[in-house]
């Protein structure tokens, strides 16, 4: 099976979330790489870090979502959580004794991919903003508080 392959269209401006998608692919590759015998290592290990790693992604971009007033961050989060649950399911029949690995890393390569090129490029317009916002306000050169008060 082919590696996945990063490309600039699945970037959606916001490096943090690029950075950590770019995060997630890597995971996947790792997964299939150890599956493979490829290089030395654990699937059991490699699925938990996989698993572990897009929860904390999910939360955040939630967060960020909410945060920056995306009127459609609930549903969002919908998404995420019918994902969750059927990496769960894949996960207890790993757990069970069976092979799941080429049949989770199909749907993991496309779900995430379709995920980034809808689901978060939909938001990334109103993150972008947000952030460009409140990053504009603290970078603006201030004079001090007590300058400010006393006219200085």
């Amino acid at each position: 099976m082919a590696l996945l392959i990063w490309n600039e269209d699945l970037e959606t401006g916001i490096d943090v979330i690029d950075e950590q998608h770019k995060r997630i692919v890597e995971l996947i590759n790792r997964l299939t790489l150890v599956a493979k015998g490829k290089i030395e290592g654990n699937v059991g290990e490699v699925l938990a870090e996989l698993v572990d790693y897009t929860l904390s992604h999910f939360v955040f971009e939630e967060e960020l979502m909410e945060e920056a007033g995306y009127p459609f961050s609930k549903a969002h989060k919908r998404v995420h959580d019918i994902f969750t649950a059927r990496v769960s399911e894949y996960q207890m029949r790993f757990n069970a004794g069976e092979d799941v690995t080429d049949a989770l890393r199909d749907m993991l390569s496309r779900w995430l991919f379709n995920h980034i090129k809808g689901d978060d490029k939909a938001y990334a317009r109103t993150v972008r903003r947000h952030l460009e916002r409140n990053t504009s306000w603290h970078a603006k050169p201030r004079k001090p508080w007590y300058a400010r008060l006393f006219g200085g």
